[in-house]
């Protein structure tokens, strides 16, 4: 017989609320159940971030006095029980409390059971520092708080843990590319690629990297020319009109325009390659070098020079190593261009310092600490945070704002967490998640000149 399934639960802003007050347990006091029962907190339980299943795993709880061990599950209304089919579905019979902000019903399991319900209410200064958090003063008001709220030490610690977090996506991305793409070279060439699309064309340059299986790219990888040819022609610039036309002339009369393009059809042909649409292609940057043609000429001159080597990386122990490796000129033509024919006396001949740390903080480190991973070998996982640390902390509107408030990027692995943490945390108003936040909801610190709140927790459905 097929185990019927709860469905899956929107939850609401007022059930969120209630599920960080029973986690931090911040409740105002011990609780009691709908039949009279007093509930001692010994331990909230392991926090369910999936939705699906009891929201809390393994709590202790004293009930009149008795030690029971199992899962609590959290709602607004006792009766979501019943709306959801919790009631049907035997991975909540080892629930042992129902954790509810109305007690609108009694609530039994698949087995018949009767739950324990225990009311509970949000102190009213979280409620109140939540809707704070939800205005449109809420991001500034936590942020300028966090020095004051927060250690040295809980800072660092959670600094630490989402550095490792945003680590951790990184390397699922780049494990998703060694599985489609068929190879961990693979997956490190593309990785690199990304770097050059400055979050402007990283998803077009990936779309380009994979456009041309490895194996033609490592069977040209001794001619620069046809390296040239094969990555400008897939990128659909050497078409004519990706061209200004104010260049026409120059590019046509300079020759080398034509010669690229007359090769990469060649490779086209022999190889059944299809060009992506080049005027897809964003401006990148400010500069002469806001062209993406610089970032086809630097990574054509570096797989010449057998610079993306995923075991030459390997062998690197420390960031020097890895920048040493990775210096790269742009080839002769584009040294002294910035379009096809237009001449540029101030085109960068050489990857900057800059993107050479962007290069190493975005692909180097968690390809090392993926690879490491896979491979079961800790030694390139240790390393990865290593290198990290020796890393110059980026510059980014992110970290600028943040030293403001005097939580300052000393090294890139702090840059990365604050990069994290902004765009994971407080843009997508995950405060409940983030331990600013909570710090913030303890109401450590008195907040002046806020007025006209009403604690309506509805206003919070729009935001979680």
């Amino acid at each position: 017989m097929a185990t019927t399934r709860a469905i899956s639960r929107t939850l609401t802003a007022k059930t969120r609320q209630l599920q960080f007050v029973w986690r931090h347990k911040m409740m105002a006091e011990n609780g009691q159940t709908t039949d009279g029962k007093a509930v001692e907190v010994i331990d909230a339980g392991l926090f369910n971030r999936r939705g699906k299943d009891p929201d809390f795993f393994n709590a202790k709880l004293k009930i009149n006095g008795t030690l029971w061990v199992g899962n609590v599950s959290v709602m607004e209304n006792a009766s979501n029980w019943y709306l959801y089919g919790m009631d049907k579905d035997k991975a909540f019979d080892n629930v042992i409390l129902a954790v509810v902000g109305n007690a609108d019903t009694d609530i039994q399991n698949s087995r018949g059971d009767f739950i324990s319900v225990m009311p509970m209410e949000v102190p009213q200064n979280v409620a109140k520092r939540y809707l704070m958090l939800a205005s449109d003063q809420g991001q500034a008001l936590c942020h300028q708080n966090v020095k004051e709220n927060c250690t040295r030490l809980t800072t660092h610690a959670w600094l630490s843990a989402i550095q490792t977090e945003r680590l951790e996506w990184q390397t699922e991305e780049i494990r998703r590319r060694a599985k489609e793409y068929g190879s961990w070279e693979a997956a490190y060439f593309v990785t690199i690629a990304r770097t050059f699309g400055m979050g402007v064309n990283g998803d077009l340059i990936e779309q380009w990297a994979t456009s041309m299986p490895m194996q033609v790219i490592e069977h040209h990888t001794d001619d620069l020319f046809q390296l040239e040819a094969l990555f400008f022609g897939q990128a659909g610039l050497l078409d004519i009109e990706t061209i200004p036309c104010q260049y026409h002339y120059n590019a046509l009369n300079e020759g080398y325009f034509a010669k690229l393009r007359n090769e990469y059809l060649y490779l086209a042909h022999k190889y059944s390659l299809h060009p992506l649409d080049g005027m897809l292609w964003k401006p990148m940057g400010k500069g002469c070098n806001r062209n993406p043609h610089s970032a086809f000429s630097f990574l054509a001159n570096m797989v010449y020079l057998r610079k993306i080597s995923l075991q030459t990386m390997l062998a690197c122990e420390t960031a020097k190593e890895v920048t040493s490796l990775l210096e790269v000129s742009a080839t002769p033509y584009w040294q002294m261009r910035s379009h096809f024919g237009a001449e540029c006396k101030t085109c960068a001949k050489r990857l900057s310092e800059e993107r050479l740390n962007l290069i190493v903080i975005n692909a180097v480190v968690p390809m090392l600490f993926v690879y490491g991973r896979s491979k079961g070998n800790e030694v390139y996982c240790d390393r990865a945070f290593d290198i990290i640390e020796q890393c110059k902390a980026e510059k980014n509107a992110i970290t600028k704002h943040w030293a403001q408030y005097g939580i300052k990027a000393e090294t890139a692995g702090d840059s990365q967490a604050l990069i994290q943490l902004q765009r994971e945390y407080c843009d997508k108003c995950q405060c409940l998640r983030c331990r600013f936040g909570y710090e913030f909801l303890r109401g450590r610190t008195k907040i002046e000149g806020y007025r006209n709140l009403a604690i309506e927790t509805d206003l919070f459905a729009e935001l979680y």
